[in-house]
């Protein structure tokens, strides 16, 4: 009988479950366009979960803020989409819905909604945030400093009660990411 005391125990490094690995900002004459790219690595129990019927939703967010060395920094404009992803049992396809507004459990109110034929493919098509509009150009001040803090989490108020209960204190439940891009005032970038 061999005893087994202070070796360490194997252990899987893992990284983050969500990163934003690119972001940009781009001034065009309409606007003040984000494009960002997210990596998501979905843990095993929420997989389970969607393959149970459980929507996940998340929420993207963009705020446009400019620098003050005597205060806190000036909010001057924030941007929200809200995603829904979802598999559809009898059609095995899988869904993901984009609203500008929470998407509640009455309807979906106004949004756009893409099927795909995999969960891979959604997720491809979640990761992606292409050329969001987050501003109007003219909150910007061409005498300050601007950057944009763009936010990418898991809304956990929206699944179901009974998930919200089991999951706290689940550090798998707890996806989010945050990236801060500087906006330079030469470039008009």
């Amino acid at each position: 009988m061999a005893l087994l005391t202070g070796l360490p125990l194997p252990t899987r490094a893992e990284g983050p479950a969500v990163e934003v690995t690119q972001l940009r900002v781009d001034r065009a004459e309409d606007g003040l366009f984000l494009t960002a790219q997210i990596k998501l690595e979905l843990p095993t129990i929420m997989e389970d979960a969607l393959n149970k019927g459980v929507a996940l939703f998340f929420v993207a967010e963009a705020e446009l803020l400019r620098d003050r060395w005597y205060w806190y920094d000036r909010k001057l404009s924030v941007a929200t989409k809200y995603i829904r992803l979802a598999y559809q049992p009898l059609t095995r396809r899988w869904r993901i819905n984009v609203s500008p507004e929470p998407i509640g459990n009455v309807g979906l109110g106004v949004s756009i909604t893409q099927n795909f034929d995999s969960l891979d493919a959604a997720l491809q098509a979640l990761q992606r945030q292409v050329r969001w509009k987050i501003a109007d150009p003219t909150l910007l001040d061409p005498d300050s400093r601007h950057y944009v803090e763009f936010r990418f989490r898991l809304d956990m108020s929206q699944l179901p009660r009974p998930f919200q209960i089991g999951i706290v204190g689940n550090s798998e439940w707890n996806l989010s990411a945050t990236r801060t891009y500087r906006l330079n005032p030469d470039s008009g970038k």
